[in-house]
């Protein structure tokens, strides 16, 4: 509503205002289906729809977004159900700072302290209700300053979010450096989260010679302090960032409501030039779980984010076991080198091959717990050794991929993965499970039309449901329509077929896809955060349009 009220403020402003906007709906008629699990569940239709739209002038800016989640689709927590507007918001803009007042996304460096997003396919939205200034007073210098209360769904966490966060490129101050193609960024940030005590928070512990009662304090004031520095010199570039804060008990898994501090360590390098890439990872995180509510549950808590380091797969079997960021701790890993072999050489051919390399390992941190029987409820909860590791391996990936392109007309993708996932870490329960994965792709252009694009895909593990299969089958059919089937077929333990078809029509802004079929209960994840879906079963409509 308070956009609403500032358009006539707008339009006196500037003659000229740009109005923008996006419909979003995702609608679900669900079947019941007993072979896969899938229930009904009451509601004829679910839908997830979003309508955005935002005024922008020279120096004022105005939004709003109405959202109905009233019958939300299958796989979101409980509070995520409902309708209305909760983003809105006011930006003042000039040279130097802008002003912001309403909602607001805001990512101080890597997000390890601050990263608030929307992620709808997730049900991530943890924007903040407060307001954001920010200044450049001086070129190559940007300072933030920003206060809030974090979004749970349809109301906000009692917990008030301010920080601070600075930014310098040296580089813009020795114009040598930028003449040399040296770049040089090093920055800082603050973030503090004020939560009323919770009071009597309390713990009873049975002892030989009665029982005890322990009542935990919990602070009211959680400070987190992240610095970092970014160096580019010509094709190299190099960032490490550390982010650390005090203690803030949770009631996270394995160690709820301890008192021991947090902190992240990352290193990331890359090489790139015409033809290759390398890049290089390391991070270590412990008790890394920052959430604007200490007994609040769901994604939307939290008030930072720990990238996975693990590749996001796109293909249905690659995606099977998806990793998901693990807040207590873990030692993080990846390595990725791509390579171009060029055209008219042995391995290269005709029309030059891409090759990529990933390799990706996750591993417990080491843990020594204070408390011989695992409860460690009021204390530090542990000890760890830096570069020690644990002794569980929670997820590894290495993917070889191979794009060779045969003719003008026909291209082709191969890929194979081996995978280690820690079903338990991950999901609560099934152990550890070693697969190998093998993909073929292929695209063929007929003529300026049509095109045909096919998958085959087999997943191979001796644990959890067996192996897998995958098919699919796209037509494009230019400029409107695009047709696709797909089945993926378990031919280990269930036997189960998760049929799919779908009709799509562009047109201008418009995208309309009309499907039916089945959805295989299983986790959707992005950046290592992760949303379990239930299955389902039925006709499907999807719509999108931009203005």
């Amino acid at each position: 509503m308070l956009s609403l009220l500032a358009m006539p403020t707008l339009a006196q402003e500037e003659k000229k205002v740009v109005v923008s906007g996006s419909i979003q709906s995702d609608i679900l008629f669900p079947e019941n289906d007993e072979k896969i699990n899938a229930v009904k569940d009451g509601d004829d239709i679910k839908t997830n729809t979003y309508v955005e739209v935002n005024a922008m002038s020279k120096h004022l800016d105005a939004g709003v977004r109405f959202e109905y989640l009233d019958h939300p689709l299958p796989g979101y927590e409980p509070g995520f159900k409902g309708y209305g507007v909760r983003h809105y918001f006011l930006k003042l803009h000039y040279d130097k700072f802008d002003v912001t007042a309403g909602s607001f996304y805001e990512q101080f460096g890597s997000g390890f302290i601050l990263r608030t997003y929307e992620e709808r396919s997730l049900g991530v939205d943890n924007s903040l209700l407060g307001g954001r200034v920010t200044v450049k007073p001086f070129d190559g210098v940007t300072i933030k300053a920003l206060t809030g209360q974090q979004r749970h769904y349809w109301h906000y966490n009692d917990s008030w979010i301010s920080g601070g966060d600075i930014e310098l490129n040296l580089d813009r101050w020795f114009k040598g450096m930028a003449e040399k193609n040296i770049f040089l960024t090093v920055g800082a940030s603050w973030v503090n989260k004020y939560e009323k005590n919770e009071g009597d928070l309390s713990q009873t512990v049975k002892e030989e010679d009665g029982t005890y009662k322990y009542i935990l304090n919990t602070p009211e004031y959680v400070n987190a302090f992240d610095v970092r520095t970014n160096l580019q010199v010509g094709n190299f570039s190099v960032l490490g960032e550390y982010a650390w804060k005090t203690d803030d008990p949770s009631f996270d898994k394995n160690y709820p409501y301890i008192y021991r501090k947090g902190s992240v360590a990352m290193l990331s390098t890359s090489y790139s030039k015409s033809g290759m890439s390398v890049l290089l990872q390391a991070k270590r995180s412990d008790n890394m779980s920052f959430r604007s509510g200490r007994s609040v549950y769901g994604t939307s808590s939290f008030i930072n984010h720990l990238p996975a380091f693990t590749m996001d797969h796109t293909y249905a079997l690659a995606a099977l076991y998806p990793y998901a960021t693990q807040p207590n701790g873990e030692w993080a890993y990846q390595a990725e080198v791509g390579y171009k072999f060029k055209r008219k050489t042995l391995l290269g051919g005709k029309y030059g091959t891409d090759v990529k390399v990933n390799f990706s390992h996750v591993h417990a941190i080491d843990r020594n717990d204070h408390v011989g029987d695992g409860s460690a409820m009021g204390t530090d909860g542990y000890g760890s050794a830096f570069w020690k590791w644990g002794d569980e391996k929670y997820y590894q990936d290495l993917n070889i991929q191979l794009t060779k392109r045969l003719s003008r007309s026909f291209v082709l993708n191969l890929m194979y993965m081996n995978q280690y996932y820690n079903k338990t870490v991950v999901e609560g329960e099934g152990g550890m499970i070693h697969s190998d994965i093998y993909v073929a792709d292929g695209k063929y252009r007929f003529n300026k039309t049509f095109t045909l694009r096919g998958e085959m895909q087999y997943l191979h593990t001796k644990e959890d449901e067996g192996d897998w299969m995958y098919g699919l089958l796209e037509l494009t059919v230019l400029p409107h329509f695009m047709f696709t089937i797909s089945d993926m077929y378990n031919s280990g333990e269930t036997n189960i077929h998760y049929y799919q078809g779908y009709v799509t029509f562009n047109t201008g802004s418009h995208r309309l896809q009309v499907g039916y079929g089945r959805t295989r209960a299983g986790f959707n994840c992005s950046g290592g955060v992760c949303r379990y879906v239930p299955a389902s079963k039925g006709a499907t409509i999807s719509y999108n349009y931009n203005f």
